[in-house]
């Protein structure tokens, strides 16, 4: 499937990235509607996930032209070659990989890398990595992203790992450019009892906080 363009405008409107892993299938329509209408616009699916190619192509089938569509957890070429041939409008990795990243930037396919200390994020940037997810985020705490920012405040951070209502806040405030959330914006408990809309409720829960917190 020939994936779309990522739209930079979309995400920068709403810079959180939903990541969606080991979602049921069969409820992806449903949790896509729900992200939707609650107001976000860039979504991940880890490649590691239940059948990742089906709900990668259901998912652009149905809200391509109105979502970013992404694949994440991509840790070699071999998986960013999976990920490019089901269609993924942009990538994100855990680690820095220099031919993953190089590949990205050569073909025009933003690439989210994933990063921890201030050598691997300045390596991520000097390939072309278009921002750099610092993970595990939450493990260091926001008190590190603002220290890092001192030196690479030129360098886009998205907050990952451990992200929720809680701290969401504390890493806008410290200097992240945006934030990858996903379990604690997907609520399985939602999804298990197939309540679309407080499903929906939840998730407009961190837009209103994001825009509480940038305003």
């Amino acid at each position: 499937m020939k994936s779309g363009n990522f739209v930079w405008d979309k995400f920068n409107e709403m810079p959180i990235i939903g990541i969606m892993r080991n979602i049921n299938p069969d409820s992806l329509p449903y949790i896509l509607n729900a992200f939707h209408n609650a107001g976000l616009s860039t979504i991940e699916i880890t490649l590691n996930s239940i059948n990742a190619k089906g709900q990668m192509q259901s998912a652009l089938s149905t809200y391509g032209s109105q979502l970013n569509v992404g694949m994440g957890t991509i840790r070699n070429i071999q998986e960013l070659e999976m990920a490019l041939n089901y269609g993924a409008q942009f990538i994100v990795t855990p680690n820095v990989n220099a031919n993953v990243i190089s590949r990205c930037k050569k073909i025009g396919v933003p690439i989210f890398a994933g990063a921890l200390t201030p050598t691997e994020i300045c390596n991520a940037r000097s390939l072309g990595a278009a921002m750099v997810k610092l993970y595990p985020a939450s493990v260091m705490g926001p008190d590190y992203l603002k220290s890092l920012k001192g030196p690479l405040d030129q360098v886009p951070l998205i907050a990952t790992g451990g992200v929720d209502k809680n701290n969401m806040s504390d890493f806008i405030s410290a200097g992240a450019t945006g934030l990858g959330i996903g379990s604690t914006l997907f609520k399985q408990e939602l999804i298990d009892r197939k309540d679309w809309s407080k499903l929906e409720t939840h998730m407009k829960g961190y837009v209103r906080i994001f825009n509480t917190c940038t305003t």
